[in-house]
């Protein structure tokens, strides 16, 4: 029923299927994204995951006991099972317990939360003084920042403030009255505190920017800009990006103290994910192909990728109507309803989740065995950013790209 492809493929118009745009959405951004995606070389999706006997091993400088951070910081640590630093925390956590600005270029997985989170807990832990935002694209990042938080800072009694949209903002606000050390939000959700004059941030004076380039691509660059002139100075900031495009660097530029880079090059695309495209002829349902595709037995957790909310909605009903555990996940979910969905698909009680773009980037979710794409992403970045939530560690992924 469905054809796979691992011959070169050409551009072919892109035929949207079970979706539709925003009230937002104006048809020039549907005639960009039809033409973005057309433009696409299909070929790119098709490779085959590369199995090495030897593998070129990383060489750390330091183990997390060499770092100069408060021995119950260290504790925790070792309790975790950590001994060697990835790269980037290799790279990262020496220049910032210095008290260096830096800017970190790595890929989601790479362990930057540590990196970042570390230094900042060992400076929190010296003093009460300290005080650090974290500002990310996204809720699901915000939480798991969060979650990692709790543990490195066990038994001492570290507080935090979690702001975020689609949770309840007087949860948020009696968090903020405790005075906590470290807040975590979503731009939008931080500045609506700051107007309603529940937040200030006259008095924090460590800043983390996560995955930078995500939140220029959502336009959040504003908001950010407002936020970080509100902060004290002299203060300690970081930047971690996937990429560095020419807004990026001059926000860097104007707000970082003399930064030195911390740069963790990776490969395009995971060398152990396995990539084909899913042929869909003019005389097939799309939804059938899917569905074939579904009830092969390897398909044991699967997150596939639509455009719009609209589309992952009707995708994930229309599956779970065909006998499928599915749940869907995107903006408009309130936080419940997507925590909930991510921890059903998390424990393998769904073995589905429908997902728009918003979970393409700083999920971390183990075992996902197939990603398909059942809508072509806007530009390649995307794909790549797509079919990393499978293949993780030293796993074997499998991801497909739906072509018309």
């Amino acid at each position: 029923m469905f054809k796979k492809s691992s011959k070169k493929v050409g551009n072919h118009p892109l035929k949207r299927g079970g979706g539709r745009f925003t009230k937002r959405s104006s048809r020039k951004q549907k005639r960009d994204a039809k033409s973005s995606a057309a433009d696409l070389d299909f070929s790119k999706f098709i490779k085959q995951a590369i199995k090495t006997t030897e593998v070129e091993a990383y060489h750390p400088e330091h183990c997390f006991a060499d770092f100069k951070m408060h021995s119950a910081l260290k504790k925790n640590v070792a309790d975790r099972g950590y001994i060697h630093p990835t790269p980037i925390q290799d790279g990262a956590i020496p220049r910032i317990l210095e008290g260096r600005d830096v800017i970190g270029i790595a890929n989601t997985g790479t362990g930057k939360t540590a990196a970042f989170l570390l230094p900042l807990i060992h400076k929190t832990f010296k003093s009460k003084n300290e005080k650090a935002l974290i500002i990310v694209p996204t809720r699901e990042l915000a939480l798991q920042i969060e979650d990692e938080l709790r543990l490195f800072s066990t038994g001492s009694g570290l507080r935090s403030a979690l702001c975020i949209g689609g949770a309840h903002i007087d949860q948020q606000i009696r968090s903020i009255s405790r005075d906590p050390s470290f807040v975590i939000g979503t731009p939008g959700r931080l500045k609506d505190l700051i107007e309603r004059k529940k937040l200030s941030l006259g008095s924090f004076n460590n800043i983390v920017l996560d995955e930078v380039d995500r939140m220029l691509d959502m336009g959040f660059i504003k908001d950010i800009k407002f936020l970080i002139s509100l902060m004290a100075a002299p203060r300690q900031s970081l930047f971690f990006s996937a990429t560095m495009p020419r807004e990026i660097a001059e926000l860097a530029k104007h707000f970082l103290h003399d930064p030195i880079t911390v740069s963790v090059r990776t490969r395009a695309t995971a060398e152990n994910i396995n990539q084909d495209i899913v042929r869909v002829g003019k005389d097939e349902e799309k939804i059938e192909v899917l569905h074939e595709l579904l009830l092969r037995p390897e398909m044991e957790k699967v997150i596939i990728f639509g455009r719009t909310k609209y589309g992952v909605d009707k995708l994930a009903k229309r599956l779970v109507e065909r006998g499928f555990s599915a749940d869907s996940i995107h903006g408009d979910k309130s936080q419940s309803q997507r925590q909930r969905a991510l921890r059903q698909f998390t424990a393998g009680q769904a073995k589905i989740l429908v997902a728009t773009d918003v979970a393409a980037r700083g999920l971390d979710i183990p075992d996902v065995s197939h990603v398909i794409n059942y809508e072509i992403p806007e530009n390649y970045e995307d794909y790549i950013h797509r079919i990393g939530r499978t293949g993780r560690g030293d796993k074997v992924g499998h991801a497909f790209t739906f072509v018309d």
